[in-house]
């Protein structure tokens, strides 16, 4: 509970910083920012439909926030991320649908003026805000708040193209830590942790590890475009892969997402997110009892549709 409330302490004094317009303007005005919140929902209502179908209601709550500091030789990019849905259907409990908070901070510095390439040093960190299930079990978690929480950290060269808006970054060296700041999960090896070792009669005997430390190749590209004039595409393409465990086996994310402008402060949006991670170890209540079996790394994949309202400041 105290991590939980550090974090959501940590997590409002940075909205406070980001939405301080004093805390980031300087005498060159080199600093620009956008922020955005959006609530999108959807919602089904049935009354002697012939066809059947479940009462439901559906909202998930967005913050994005950017900072970027640019001169002549200089980049500097900051974006924090949060994301948190619930689902509610007539006769079934309530359910978490989206659960991200992210941080993104990425430096980088050219000689040329006139070349698109970076000297570049990017920082990631991502984890989530509440406890996630496999429902209808909702006796054990299968993931936590900082359970998992991953963080890369790396150097390389970024392209950035701004007409385009095309970014794609090359980092030879980037280490990845993964937290699993819950003893049930860690002893259990969750998230590519190493598990507790147990004596015969199933006695742990040493604990699970809360950390497991990464170094590899990290490749990522963005790549934003309007495909018409109201509507807008974001492509994110992270692949990473470590040198000390069975090099050449690629985590990849996906993320792919179109924003529908309908007017100023009514947005729709249609987004997909797959993710493959052989650290992430798929589990099923395939008894119906409550137990949960380790079924090993599955494809994981991700589809929302939602409109709502928006607002930028």
């Amino acid at each position: 509970m105290k991590v939980k409330a550090l974090l959501i302490f940590t997590f409002l004094i940075t909205i406070n910083s980001f939405s301080n317009n004093r805390f980031l303007k300087d005498s060159t005005s080199y600093w620009t920012s956008k922020n955005n919140v959006s609530l999108l929902f959807t919602q089904n209502s049935f009354v002697n439909w012939s066809s059947g179908g479940n009462n439901s209601i559906a909202g998930i709550l967005k913050l994005n926030m950017k900072r970027n500091y640019k001169n002549k030789h200089t980049v500097w990019s900051n974006e924090l991320k949060g994301s948190y849905g619930l689902n509610k259907e007539e006769e079934r409990e309530l359910r978490k649908t989206e659960d991200k908070f992210e941080l993104n901070s990425t430096f980088g510095f050219r000689k040329n003026v006139e070349s698109s390439w970076y000297y570049s040093a990017k920082f990631n960190f991502k984890t989530q805000f509440s406890n996630g299930y496999t429902y209808p079990n909702t006796d054990k978690p299968i993931s936590r708040l900082f359970a998992p929480a991953y963080l890369f950290l790396g150097v390389g060269s970024e392209y950035s193209a701004k007409e385009q808006k095309i970014k794609v970054y090359l980092s030879p060296i980037t280490n990845k830590t993964t937290f699993v700041f819950s003893s049930t999960l860690a002893d259990e090896g969750a998230f590519g942790v190493e598990a507790a070792v147990t004596d015969d009669d199933g006695n742990i005997i040493k604990n699970g590890e809360k950390a497991k430390i990464e170094f590899g190749t990290l490749v990522s590209g963005e790549w934003e475009a309007k495909v018409m004039e109201n509507i807008k595409m974001e492509n994110k393409l992270t692949l990473y892969t470590d040198y000390l465990h069975d090099y050449g086996n690629v985590d990849v994310n996906w993320e792919l997402t179109f924003d529908l402008t309908i007017n100023k402060h009514i947005t729709a949006n249609v987004g997909s997110q797959m993710i493959f991670d052989d650290d992430i170890l798929a589990k099923e209540d395939i008894d119906d009892d409550g137990s949960l079996e380790t079924l090993g790394p599955k494809i994981q994949l991700k589809q929302l549709l939602g409109v709502g309202f928006a607002y930028n400041f």
